[in-house]
Order: C-alpha cells, then structure tokens, then sequence
C-alpha cells in the first residue's frame, strides 16, 4: 500500500476561492488554459473525487490533487 503525497498548505487570504483560480494561485499551473484542460480532462480531483468544474467554489480545508501533489486551501 502506498503512502498518499505529504499535504502543503496554501494561504488564500480569505474565506473561499474557486479551483481554477486557487490552481493558478498556489503554482501549480501558469495559465488559465492549461488550468481548464487539466480540469475538464478529469487530472484534477477535490478532496479525493475528479471535479471538473472550474469554477468549484473551495472552502477552507478543501484538499485540491494534481499530478502527486496535494494542496490544502487555507484561509
């Protein structure tokens, strides 16, 4: 059984932030095209299920994971 990614913190400064953006605010892609394939096809999952909605409200606590990694939105 392999061990889940170590889970990083990332500080949004408020209270919520949609996934498209919070993708693009912690790093993880650079633009909103690749943010928006990446969700549509399915490469980015919200504490632990695929969601390709983009504009996914996240809330403090939300675990985002892309490609190994697993980003927890703080406020």
């Amino acid at each position: 059984m392999t061990n889940p990614a170590p889970i990083d913190d990332v500080s949004i400064g408020g209270d919520g932030i949609r996934l498209g953006q919070f993708l693009k605010f912690a790093g993880v892609l650079d633009s909103g095209g690749d943010v928006k394939e990446a969700i549509i096809d399915g490469f980015v999952t919200v504490n632990g299920e695929v969601d390709r909605r983009r504009g996914r409200q996240l809330q403090v606590g939300d675990v985002v994971g892309f490609e190994g990694r697993r980003l927890r939105v703080r406020p």
